[in-house]
C-alpha cells in the first residue's frame, strides 16, 4: 500500500461548513431549551448526541465511532455534573444516548458517501426526535398512571389497622431499584386515614444534591378507601417527574386474605416519550411496590 493510501483523508470545506451550521443550531436550540427549563429533556438525550455524531462523523478518518463512544461518553458524563443529574439517571439515559449517537453516526456517513446534500438534509431531520418537550417541540403523553396490586395474608380489619399506622422504613426488596441504587425514602413519619392526615418521606441527601422529603396529605376518606393529595416535593426524584395523586383502596379476599391495591397519577419528567415513558412506567411500579410494603406487610 502506498503512502497516500495510509493517509487519512483530509478535510474539506463541506465538512468545515456543515460542522458549523450543525454547532450553531445546536447551541441556539440548547440555549432555548435551557431558558425554559428543559435541559433534562430530549434534547440533553437525544439531539446533543445527534450534534456530536453528526459533527464527528463527518470529518475525515477511519475511526468514527470509535471517536463518537468517546465524546459522548464525556459528554454524557459532563452534562450529568452539570445538571446535577444523579448516577441513575446516567444509567437509565445511557444505551438512548449510545444508540442515537451511533445510529446517526452510521447514517450520516453512508449519506455522505452517496451525496453530501443527503447529509446535510438529514441532519435536521434527526434533531426533530430530541426537541420534544423542549419548548420548541410538543410533549407527548405526559400525564401517566401506574397501579400495583397485592394480596397480603391478613384480614380486612387487621390490613386498615396497618394501613392507618402509617408507613415505615422497610429493607428495598426490589431487584432493579437496588441495582440501579434508585432514591428512596429513608425517613418516614406520620399515621392516620383520616381527611388531613399527612405522612412524610424524607430521602438521603448526596453529592448530586440535597435530598428532600415528599409530603403527601389524605384528600378524601371512604370505607376501604382514601385519595393523597401531594403537599410538597422537595426530593430529588422531583427532577424526574411529578406526583399528582394516590388512590389506595383495600377489599378482603376472604376471610384470611385482603387485596390491597395503589394507583398514582403523575407527569413524567423526562422525554423523549417512547423511550422514558416505559423506563419510568416500570421504575414508578416498582417504586410504589416499595410504599406497600411499607404500609402493609406481603
Amino acid at each position: 500500500m502506498s503512502e497516500q493510501g495510509e493517509r487519512p483523508p483530509r478535510r474539506t470545506a463541506a465538512n468545515w461548513v456543515l460542522a458549523g451550521l450543525i454547532a450553531a443550531f445546536g447551541l441556539m436550540v440548547y440555549i432555548v431549551t435551557i431558558r425554559a427549563g428543559r435541559g433534562d429533556s430530549a434534547l440533553l438525550f437525544v439531539a446533543l448526541p445527534v450534534i456530536l455524531a453528526a459533527a464527528l462523523a463527518l470529518t475525515p478518518g477511519r475511526t468514527a465511532h470509535g471517536r463518537v463512544f468517546v465524546v459522548t461518553t464525556i459528554a454524557l458524563l459532563l452534562a450529568a455534573v452539570a445538571l446535577h443529574e444523579g448516577a441513575v439517571c446516567v444509567v437509565l439515559a445511557a444505551p438512548l444516548v449510545y444508540a442515537v449517537a451511533h445510529g446517526t453516526t452510521a447514517l450520516i456517513r453512508a449519506l455522505r458517501d452517496a451525496s453530501r446534500t443527503y447529509a446535510v438534509l438529514a441532519v435536521p431531520l434527526l434533531l426533530l426526535p430530541g426537541l420534544e418537550g423542549s419548548g420548541i417541540g410538543p410533549r407527548l403523553d405526559p400525564e401517566q398512571s401506574v397501579e400495583v396490586v397485592r394480596v397480603v395474608a391478613l384480614p380486612v380489619d387487621q390490613v386498615a389497622e396497618r394501613l392507618a399506622a402509617g408507613p415505615r422504613p422497610v429493607p428495598v426488596r426490589s431487584i432493579p431499584l437496588r441495582l440501579l441504587g434508585a432514591p428512596t425514602p429513608t425517613e418516614v413519619s406520620g399515621d392516620g386515614l383520616a381527611v388531613g392526615d399527612r405522612w412524610m418521606f424524607g430521602y438521603h441527601g448526596s453529592a448530586h444534591g440535597p435530598g428532600g422529603h415528599l409530603l403527601a396529605e389524605v384528600e378524601t376518606a371512604r370505607p376501604q378507601q382514601v385519595t393523597f393529595r401531594f403537599v410538597e416535593d422537595t426530593s430529588i426524584t422531583a427532577r424526574w417527574f411529578t406526583w399528582r395523586r394516590a388512590d389506595l383502596r383495600w377489599r378482603a379476599v376472604d376471610a384470611g386474605h385482603t387485596e390491597v391495591r395503589i394507583s398514582v397519577d403523575y407527569r413524567r419528567g423526562l422525554d423523549p416519550s417512547w423511550y422514558f415513558g416505559p423506563v419510568q412506567h416500570v421504575l414508578l411500579g416498582e417504586g410504589i411496590g416499595h410504599l406497600l410494603d411499607m404500609t402493609a406487610p406481603r
